[in-house]
């Protein structure tokens, strides 16, 4: 085996990625499931970031009172390329949060633990197959 199985860190290394990502975003949802305290929030504005390509992504302020008087107000971690009639400004919009840590939250119906799952199992997918795929090369020499 020569130098060849250097490249196979390519996929190692974007799977593992992926499988740190989603696997942080599936437990920061579990938090909110099993810690978070929900609020009514408004939509006070959106954070629009452009990619490279041309892409926008408009992620949405949340901005809500907790129950010791305390306001809170923090940009949703997803973005998506439009804004739905639901969660345009001046929406209200239940926001479950962690009352430790208010800035991690979630927009109720806008964060969705989809993209989390995908990357969790692309990720998966990467790294199973990457070593699956040394280990036989390993044993067939």
């Amino acid at each position: 085996m020569g130098r060849e199985w250097l490249f196979s860190l390519i996929p190692l290394t974007i799977g593992v990625a992926c499988l740190g990502i989603g696997t942080y975003g599936l437990r920061r949802a579990a938090l909110l499931r099993r810690k978070g305290v929900s609020a009514v929030g408004r939509i006070v504005r959106h954070e629009v970031i452009r990619s490279d390509e041309g892409a926008t992504f408009y992620h949405p302020v949340a901005a809500w009172t907790s129950p010791d008087g305390r306001a809170h107000e923090h940009s949703s971690r997803f973005g998506r390329g439009s804004v739905g009639h639901a969660y345009r400004v001046g929406a209200n919009v239940t926001v479950r949060y962690d009352p430790e840590q208010p800035r991690r939250f979630e927009v109720v119906g806008w964060d969705a633990k989809t993209v989390d799952l995908v990357f969790t199992v692309l990720g998966s997918v990467f790294t199973a197959g990457t070593v699956i795929v040394l280990l036989v090369r390993l044993l067939t020499l």
